[in-house]
């Protein structure tokens, strides 16, 4: 019997298996401080103990997307060790902000099963929930990824597409404990904008561009402890090119929009997203961001943006998402719907 992981393949899946990931992974400052090496950022609560202090959050926590990527790595040798492509997010709420110290563990559902019809891939869905040390839930999310079939010859499964919800309702976004944005400083935040200086429909250049490189987004994987081959192993596609991981861009476009958004200083939840085009190393990513919603949320000072991030291959000074045709405009990269929490 085999002692090394070939990880699985499409046949290898059920509905309603359940896989419990290996390796709990404990959050440190170094995360923080990594992540931060490695993209952009700059939002206020994240960055100082003192301003999350002062705005209801103490101890100081992470920023969001350590969580998720830490929790989605977890899920990479059960889930997606043998993929072409990761495709989509949908219905991911942070329940509670994750602190350093943290320990966080995650288990996955297959929710849905389809061949593609050239046969030699399907897409998996899965449904993911992380836990900390005492058990609670940090956050949970939907994801579907393409994965290769081992034997080509196998006939297809019955196929089942979950109904997934295309936006988290506002009322059931969960706001951190404690927060309050009543008192809260623009000054150290970096830009005056509220939630009334917003309107739904606004478009809003990010500006900036970040060049990938093949270090950077490697180290993030690892960081991540995201295994998927086609990230490390040039003979793992066949254009012999390694793809850079879906969430290094998410991360990027998010540090991106720091510019005209600093004010938006918490993701809540990611409604929906998807990986447009692949992205490698020497793509320059820029980014642009729609108000798609404004909502009322129960915590003094505070209210809801919705949002589309999108990443863009080169700068887009149209922003355009999508031609006539309905397809995605050339070098859109990532399309993500998401609620920011932002000062009243």
């Amino acid at each position: 019997m085999s002692k090394t992981n070939p990880g699985h393949f499409f046949e290898d899946f059920a509905i309603g298996q359940v896989f419990d990931h290996a390796t709990p992974r404990t959050i440190t400052d170094g995360d923080r401080a990594v992540y931060g090496a490695i993209y952009p950022t700059r939002f206020s609560i994240p960055s100082s103990a003192q301003f999350a202090a002062s705005v209801g959050l103490d101890p100081h926590p992470v920023e969001e997307l350590v969580a998720f990527h830490v929790a989605f790595g977890k899920t990479v040798p059960d889930v997606s060790l043998n993929a072409v492509a990761n495709l989509g997010y949908a219905e991911l709420r942070f329940h509670q902000p994750v602190l350093a110290g943290d320990t966080l563990r995650t288990s996955s559902e297959v929710i849905g099963l389809k061949q593609n019809s050239n046969g030699k891939s399907g897409v998996v869905y899965v449904r993911s929930t992380a836990t900390n040390q005492r058990g609670e839930i940090a956050l949970d999310w939907a994801r579907w990824v393409m994965v290769h079939k081992r034997d080509q010859s196998l006939e297809a499964p019955e196929t089942v597409v979950p109904e997934l919800a295309s936006v988290v309702a506002p009322e059931d976004l969960l706001l951190p404990a404690g927060l309050d944005f009543t008192d809260y400083d623009v000054t150290a935040a970096g830009e005056p904008f509220r939630f009334d200086d917003y309107e739904v429909g606004e478009k809003i250049d990010h500006v900036d561009g970040v060049t990938l490189s093949e270090s950077e987004h490697m180290m993030a994987t690892r960081l991540w402890q995201n295994t998927a081959k086609v990230h490390f192993n040039v003979e793992a596609r066949p254009d012999g090119r390694r793809l850079v991981y879906g969430g290094h861009v998410i991360s990027m476009a998010r540090a991106l929009s720091f510019n005209g958004l600093a004010n938006a200083q918490l993701i809540a939840a990611i409604n929906g997203g998807s990986h447009t085009a692949p992205a490698f190393a020497d793509d320059t990513v820029y980014a642009w961001s729609e108000v798609l919603d404004k909502a009322e949320v129960d915590a003094p000072g505070v209210g809801a943006l919705r949002l589309r991030l999108v990443a863009t291959k080169g700068r887009d000074e149209s922003m355009t998402l999508k031609g006539e045709d309905g397809k995605y405009a050339p070098g859109v990269l990532l399309d993500l719907d998401l609620w920011a929490l932002v000062p009243r």
